[in-house]
């Protein structure tokens, strides 16, 4: 019987040379390695049925909200509304998927490479005819193929499920708009994997480096929001009397303190992906709503929207690549 790497390695092509000038040696081995390691786990396992139950019950709950209470106008962005809306007591797809990506890179990340070396096998994988480079790519690559694997064929899977309960076809716009939010998804959990992968090189322990990933996460998520409204009211305080101009630019300092994290940058970018009638992400007042013809934006303005955050959150999954790169090439590996 075959293992698993065995059959990973038949599906590789062209596998005895490099492909590619700037792939190092070694790496498509590492690569395979990590990633029929990573499809074999039990960790693999927990996070498929976890997010596999939770995705389901909430695109349930959407749709039986939108058979239940649909309207005739509405039916042009059905299909995006199964994403985005929310069951009685259950929250969106949406919301599920960015609270689980978290917990999905830094669970694929956080033992990468101090759990080599507690178990000592980094020395004599090194030992190897194989770059110290091909190591930390290597396992970077594979744990992101893993969770890209797993995100794309969730999304697909309650596309499809979506088109049974609900009836109704997507459009080209609306099949669009799902494969960018998974991309988007991609890349949001890029970042905890890099983020992860660093922290098991700054920290010889694993249940440290976890717990270091979950303590940045909930910062992120939780305490920067709260942190940007108090140096708001610090830089611009707001009394009972104060002017529309006041309000608005606390408001501004408020926003752009708390789009230092990635979770308001994946979540304000997947939230105008999914809902095309969102038209702008700053304030609007009613004196600019007047008038206006109500509709959806074209998928190009509504990317235009979230240029500058999907430029954030690639830069900040690069940055966090980057220093786990050059921390561990810089390292010392002891047997």
């Amino acid at each position: 019987m075959s293992s698993p790497l065995s059959a990973i390695k038949k599906l590789w092509p062209g596998k005895e040379k490099q492909p590619m000038g700037f792939v190092s040696e070694g790496m498509d081995v590492v690569f395979l390695k990590e990633l029929a390691d990573h499809l074999t786990s039990k960790r693999f396992l927990i996070l498929v049925l976890l997010m596999a139950v939770t995705g389901f019950s909430s695109i349930y709950a959407a749709s039986r909200g939108i058979t239940k209470g649909g309207s005739g106008e509405e039916i042009d962005l059905v299909f995006l509304r199964l994403f985005t809306n929310s069951g009685n007591s259950l929250p969106s797809f949406a919301a599920f998927i960015s609270f689980l990506c978290p917990l999905m890179g830094l669970a694929l990340g956080f033992d990468g490479i101090n759990g080599e070396r507690a178990r000592g096998t980094l020395s004599k994988l090194l030992g190897q005819p194989i770059h110290r480079d091909a190591v930390i790519n290597g396992k970077f690559f594979a744990g992101l193929t893993v969770m890209a694997f797993m995100i794309v064929s969730l999304g697909l899977i309650v596309a499809g499920l979506g088109l049974v309960m609900l009836g109704v076809p997507p459009s080209l716009e609306e099949l669009t708009r799902i494969l960018v939010f998974l991309m988007l998804t991609i890349v949001y959990v890029g970042f905890w994997l890099g983020l992860s992968l660093l922290f098991s090189l700054l920290f010889r322990q694993t249940a440290t480096s976890a717990l270091a990933g979950i303590a940045v996460w909930l910062f992120f998520t939780v305490f920067l929001g709260l942190l940007a409204g108090i140096a708001a009211d610090v830089i611009v305080p707001v009394a009972n009397d104060a002017s529309q101009s006041v309000f608005l630019r606390n408001w501004i300092w408020r926003q752009n303190l708390s789009r230092f994290s990635p979770a308001t940058l994946y979540w304000e970018s997947i939230t105008t992906i999914l809902t095309p009638e969102i038209r702008t992400l700053g304030p609007i007042f009613l004196e600019q709503i007047e008038g206006a013809v109500p509709g959806a934006l074209p998928l190009g303005q509504s990317l235009l929207l979230i240029w500058p955050h999907l430029t954030g959150l690639v830069a900040a999954t690069l940055l966090c690549f980057a220093a786990s790169y050059v921390v561990f090439m810089r390292q010392e590996i002891r047997a």
